[in-house]
């Protein structure tokens, strides 16, 4: 859907910015919620470090608000607008939205965050490899 090299590829498939190769989540799956949050402390293809800073993944808060705020957007204007909900069942269905997506939009929101400060090398992965 989206090619290797742009930072969409790398957020949507979950992998390292800078190499477009290397998961970066212990566990693929956002939904066991033991290991939700486990990231490799470096990329396993570049090397590339996950978390660059102390606290690096605090502004990723911003970003999971950004995408919430967005979520709940579109989810009222087809509740209540589209499908002609009344107010609190649009409540209910926002807050069952956010339980059930919850656990990918912090995924997303740490990818989305990561791939602001590091950019694609086509070079990476092949800079360890030899």
């Amino acid at each position: 859907m989206f090619s290797k090299g742009t930072p969409l590829f790398s957020i949507l498939r979950s992998k390292c910015p800078k190499c477009h190769e290397g998961d970066l989540f212990l566990d693929p799956n956002p939904y066991h919620l033991k290991n939700m949050d486990k990231m490799h402390v470096n990329c396993p293809v570049c090397g590339e470090p996950t978390e660059p800073e102390p606290n690096f993944y605090y502004g990723a808060m911003y970003v999971s608000y950004a995408y919430t705020v967005a979520l709940f957007v579109a989810t009222y204007v087809v509740s209540a607008l589209v499908i002609g909900l009344t107010m609190w069942p649009t409540v209910g269905l926002l807050a069952a939205v956010l339980i059930v997506l919850g656990p990918y939009l912090f995924r997303l929101s740490r990818i989305t965050y990561l791939n602001f400060f590091v950019r694609y090398d086509k070079k990476a992965a092949s800079k360890t490899k030899s």
